[in-house]
């Protein structure tokens, strides 16, 4: 049983993640991954990973583009790293990745179901089906190169997968959850949305039944047996399914003000100002860094706490900590140290049953929504000024350097002039 929960539309960019950030959004999604399991338990996690909007605010909170293909790529590669120490613990894992790495997923899989005790079997075919489906019955214009696969020791599982347009310079990611679908190939997707890339050839429809009786070849490595009992199962009375949410984001780079909800940064600002001088007076102790710590605390809580409606603008949550390319601002190394440092510890004590700490940041997120209404704050322009001001004084990094280097330059330069 599973189903298609969502999509997402991004610009295609190249690159890779400098290991300095790579590293802390390895333990940083460890980190949130193992609150929202405490809170709310793995299944919740795996629909989280199933909503495109969270997805896309995830990978911002971790200090990614926030707007661009990498995201996909990057978070699925930070949970890899992050969570394979923890897989005993909170019985998940994390399969395939990009290019060589998603034709691992059938042996990954295997694998895991001798270790665990699932259905390896079972999953395997599920991961390729869901894969064809994405690749060949639904034909979009998008190629798949990307697909990880999120799997709980008791069978659950969500996939996440990303195709690429190098015309357009686009990528799309599709969104799976082990819920809720009665069969893989008839109308298996509650909604495909987007905008147009051309003629779309969409096997998947109901009213394509014989057509697709006359392209078995598209599932033909499947093998003979499993592709009739598919077919078998097809019935034409299947209730249509809700529209899903689909994600579109801008070309541009910069986060500007129709990119975030106002009222919601003012609310968190407002929260942390407020709750945390009591709350934090004895945990945050790096003098300067502190107060600025417990602005980037809320979004986390938010991350974690936080119902689907709130993830409509995923820039906002790149005011966390920055983003490598310098948009909104560079990567502040001291509060994200910091904020890693503040999590890690509230989760090891909920861990051992004290859970004053990780109960005082779901405070941060309590307390916005209440002053959400009537909070006040500064423009998103003012607040992006004042961070890249203080670049320099919190260890701001970009894929440009320390921040600090690049201002010492641009000094010496102006001087020489």
């Amino acid at each position: 049983m599973a189903r298609r929960t969502g999509s997402a539309d991004l610009p295609l960019h190249t690159g890779r993640v400098p290991p300095w950030l790579a590293s802390r959004m390895a333990q940083l999604g460890a980190i949130v991954t193992q609150a929202i399991v405490h809170h709310y338990g793995r299944d919740e996690f795996l629909q989280r990973l199933a909503h495109p909007f969270w997805f896309q605010s995830f990978g911002a909170v971790m200090g990614m583009d926030w707007h661009s293909s990498g995201i996909t790529t990057s978070v699925i590669g930070a949970l890899k790293r992050g969570l394979k120490p923890l897989e005993s613990e909170l019985g998940i894992h994390v399969c395939g990745g990009r290019g060589q790495h998603s034709r691992k997923t059938p042996d990954e899989l295997r694998q895991l179901g001798e270790r665990v005790g699932f259905d390896g079997a079972r999953l395997t075919r599920a991961s390729r089906l869901v894969a064809k489906v994405d690749s060949a019955a639904v034909q979009d214009g998008f190629d798949l190169y990307l697909h990880g696969f999120f799997v709980t020791n008791d069978g659950k599982w969500t996939v996440v997968q990303q195709g690429m347009n190098g015309d357009k310079r686009q990528a799309r990611r599709y969104h799976w959850h082990s819920q809720a679908l009665q069969d893989f190939v008839d109308e298996p997707h509650s909604a495909i949305d987007g905008p147009r890339q051309g003629e779309i050839v969409n096997l998947t429809d109901h009213r394509a039944k014989m057509s697709r009786g006359a392209q078995l070849e598209l599932l033909s490595e499947l093998g003979p047996d499993r592709i009739v009992s598919e077919f078998e199962a097809l019935t034409d009375t299947a209730p249509r399914q809700a529209l899903l949410p689909h994600l579109i984001m801008p070309a541009h780079h910069d986060v500007r003000p129709k990119d975030v909800f106002a009222r919601r940064l003012h609310a968190t600002l407002a929260a942390a100002e407020q709750q945390g001088p009591q709350d934090f007076a004895e945990l945050l102790l790096t003098p300067g860094v502190g107060a600025r710590t417990v602005r980037s605390l809320a979004m986390v809580a938010e991350v974690v706490h936080g119902a689907p409606y709130r993830f409509q603008d995923p820039a906002r949550f790149s005011l966390t900590h920055g983003g490598k390319d310098r948009h909104p601002y560079p990567v502040p190394i001291k509060v994200y140290d910091e904020t890693i440092r503040v999590l890690k510890s509230a989760v090891q004590s909920a861990r051992l049953g004290r859970e004053e700490e990780l109960g005082a940041i779901k405070r941060l997120d309590d307390q916005a929504r209440q002053l959400e209404r009537n909070a006040r704050g500064p423009s998103l322009e003012a607040f992006i000024a004042t961070e890249r001001a203080a670049s320099a004084e919190l260890d701001g990094r970009s894929v440009f350097g320390w921040e600090r280097d690049i201002a010492a330059a641009a000094t010496t330069t102006e001087r020489s002039r």
